[in-house]
């Protein structure tokens, strides 16, 4: 078995999402080449990667702008073939949205926002896309010393709400507002966790509790006021939140009038610490927590029951010889109130990997680069590059398994303690197979060789 029959096995399943055999080939090529590519992956130079830079561009563009298929769709096979990799009761799906820079003034999509790596003091701003991605967290640490797992189930774009102008009428002022409430961050949250539980019904998870785990920006009423059936939410919450217990007295009251926060939670000292192992960072280790049941989130959740988990603050050290420092402690929200704590405490530190996706998604893989303007190209062709991301890391699992074998380049000195194998470990994997296994490229018309790499990454 190698890396690249079980990929364009994955990618045969992306047929039924295109109108045409040609069309379903020519995506397929795109998806290869935004994968190998050298250098920025902007169309021109995917295209002169798969070896057709000789050949006219127009229909590499029209699969974006012209064609009519539905992005989503190629994650769906995706998911039916990573369920495997989940055997407890309950899924853990990460959400998050990332940003797409762009300096195209013409995209319409595109907008100002706030720059997530500004400084804390000075708030900066970039203009891009916002993509809203889900991913499912593989808890790969049951059977191997590795950590989780996440596969790009989903990608969308979520648009902001244009504000009207200075000379707007008092009724379009009106409808920018009633469209806010309708089109907005959270909104998109809720929309997707409904389709993903339609989506894991159909991959054969009816029986499986979906968990959708997100960061502090999730946590507000609209999406504790929706949450999908035979699903939980899991996010993380502020420190000051105002919550309270139901009224003991029986009367018309619902709340009790006694009101705390988290932060009291966790300075109690009548309320005893547990510890639970967790595996992350490398190994399993000891994490110290409380957990105060049936809390009632009078602003945020209403009357909906919620689980108020409070994370002590983890100790570590600079250097063996430096003192104890603390990291931050950490609040959560969760309505699942039966579930085993540990396993969602493992969904809540495997959430991390999210993170790592949008890391290898935007340095390694250069998605959003691609030079697009028309209004519905532009959020269908950075989904078709994460969708051949995810069927890539999902080819790896299926072939090598978790860990870091010896099919994989030698690393160098200073990275000998990998235990699995990075973004660029498999795209050069990927590289070397389709240059040995040329045979297999043909039916797609893709043609590479290392001086066409070359060349197109100087191009």
């Amino acid at each position: 078995m190698s890396l690249l029959p079980e990929f364009l096995a994955i990618a045969e399943d992306w047929c039924d999402a295109f109108p045409q055999q040609r069309t379903f080939q020519r995506a397929a090529r795109q998806a290869l080449g935004s994968l190998v590519c050298l250098g920025r992956r902007c169309l021109t130079r995917i295209i002169w990667t798969n070896g057709r830079q000789n050949r006219s561009w127009s229909a590499e563009y029209f699969l974006h702008s012209r064609c009519q298929w539905e992005p989503q769709e190629l994650f769906r096979p995706i998911l039916q073939r990573a369920l495997a990799h989940c055997p407890q009761r309950l899924v853990g799906v990460a959400l998050d949205d990332t940003r797409l820079r762009k300096t195209g003034r013409s995209i319409p999509q595109a907008f100002y926002q706030r720059d997530p790596m500004s400084p804390p003091f000075h708030v900066n701003l970039v203009l891009g896309l916002r993509f809203l991605q889900a991913s499912l967290l593989l808890p790969l640490h049951r059977n191997a010393p590795v950590g989780a797992r996440a596969l790009p189930i989903r990608f969308e774009e979520v648009s902001r709400v244009k504000r009207p102008g200075k000379k707007a009428t008092e009724e379009m002022k009106k409808q920018y507002k009633e469209a806010l409430k309708q089109k907005n961050l959270s909104r998109s949250f809720v929309q997707m966790g409904q389709q993903l539980r339609q989506e894991l019904d159909q991959a054969g998870g009816r029986n499986k509790v979906l968990v959708l785990a997100g960061d502090g920006s999730f946590c507000n009423r609209t999406c504790f006021g929706e949450i999908p059936e035979r699903s939980v939410l899991l996010v993380r919450a502020r420190k000051d939140a105002k919550l309270c217990f139901r009224n003991p007295d029986g009367l018309r009251r619902f709340y009790a009038l006694h009101k705390f926060t988290p932060e009291q939670v966790r300075k109690d000292d009548t309320r005893a610490w547990k510890t639970t192992k967790i595996f992350y960072g490398g190994k399993r280790r000891k994490i110290r927590y409380k957990e105060v049941t049936a809390v009632y989130w009078q602003r945020g959740a209403k009357q909906r029951p919620l689980r108020l988990i409070v994370i002590a603050p983890t100790p570590y050290r600079k250097s063996k010889s430096k003192k104890l420092y603390y990291r931050y402690p950490a609040y959560l929200f969760t309505s699942d109130l039966h579930s085993s704590l540990k396993q969602l405490l493992q969904i809540y530190f495997d959430r991390w990997q999210i993170e790592v996706n949008h890391r290898e998604q935007k340095d390694t893989l250069g998605v959003g680069q691609a030079q697009l303007w028309n209004a519905t190209a532009v959020p269908k062709q950075p989904v078709l590059a994460v969708a051949a991301y995810s069927a890539l890391l999902l080819a790896s699992l299926k072939v090598f398994g978790a860990e870091r074998g010896a099919a994989y380049a030698q690393l160098p000195k200073w990275r000998r303690s990998a235990r699995r194998p990075s973004c660029l470990d498999l795209i050069t994997l990927l590289r070397k197979e389709m240059a040995q296994q040329p045979a297999l490229l043909t039916p797609f018309g893709f043609q590479i060789t290392d001086s066409a790499l070359v060349q197109a990454a100087a191009t």
